[in-house]
């Protein structure tokens, strides 16, 4: 298995992973706070896709999908049309408030796929490019995605967990 494959298994995890828990989500969980965290299910799977969509638009030098196709107009009102998660202030992060949760899931899986697209147009060399000099050492491009992924990999388990508390607070 080369390094692209291994990437493309990364990029399906979250989705992958979400997959497994979807049922357990449901409209009295998806927008809940437990111990008054600024952080729903709703919020971890927006940014989830938020902070993949941005990434891969970036390294790919295309839109992202959230603009290009439509996805911020989808999420409605309460969700930040501008916003990504990073940073965000508490107050904008309970902000985001879905009322159809499969949008959720459809804006996760256009990324995924969005994804696994532009590996496929990368070799190893790519991989291999520096692409951020403000870290020591600094970034390359193979880096970056694992550091996407797995950070959008963790939010989902944090919301699988969430989904899992019995009953939501």
């Amino acid at each position: 298995m080369n390094s692209i494959a291994v990437l493309q298994e990364l990029a399906r995890r979250p989705l992958d992973e979400l997959d497994l828990v979807w049922d357990r989500i449901g409209t009295a969980n998806v927008n809940a706070h437990p111990g008054g965290h600024p952080n729903s299910i709703a919020w971890l799977l927006w940014h989830s896709g938020r902070e993949i969509d941005a990434q891969i638009a970036h390294l790919g030098g295309h839109d992202q999908l959230w603009t290009a196709q439509g996805w911020a107009g989808r999420f409605g009102p309460d969700v930040p049309a501008d916003e990504h998660g990073y940073g965000q202030p508490k107050d904008a992060a309970r902000a985001v408030v879905v009322r159809d949760q499969d949008v959720l899931r459809e804006y996760l899986a256009a990324v995924t796929e969005q994804s696994l697209d532009y590996l496929e147009t990368l070799s190893e060399e790519d991989l291999a490019e520096v692409i951020d000099r403000q870290w020591d050492p600094p970034v390359t491009r193979a880096v970056r995605l694992v550091s996407v992924f797995a950070d959008a990999l963790q939010h989902v388990g944090q919301a699988a967990y969430v989904a899992g508390m019995d009953p939501v607070d």
